[in-house]
């Protein structure tokens, strides 16, 4: 299965695209394909989502590291959050 940028509908006026060259191992490739066959996608499109999807788990780990990193510097304090499960319940 052969890209053709004619045939991506994201590729459009607003969006420039650049053409990279990956080394992927033959198994990755064959189950890419199938999924692409299924999905009536292409290559491309399934990949470009797959590394958006990587991009965002990426930025979540470094929100939660970043979240830790804060409650560790910075424990909540004895009675910081009592009566917030009363409040919450009631809603």
């Amino acid at each position: 299965m052969d890209y053709n940028v004619e045939d991506d509908p994201c590729v459009g006026d607003n969006l420039k695209m650049k053409t990279i060259q990956i080394t992927i191992d033959e198994q990755l490739l064959a189950s890419v394909d199938k999924a692409v066959s299924e999905l009536g996608a292409t290559r491309s499109a399934f990949i470009r989502d797959a590394l958006q999807w990587a991009l965002q788990r990426a930025q979540i780990r470094r929100l939660e590291e970043q979240h830790e990193t804060g409650y560790r510097t910075h424990p909540v304090a004895p009675g910081e959050f009592d009566g917030w499960d009363q409040q919450w319940g009631n809603e």
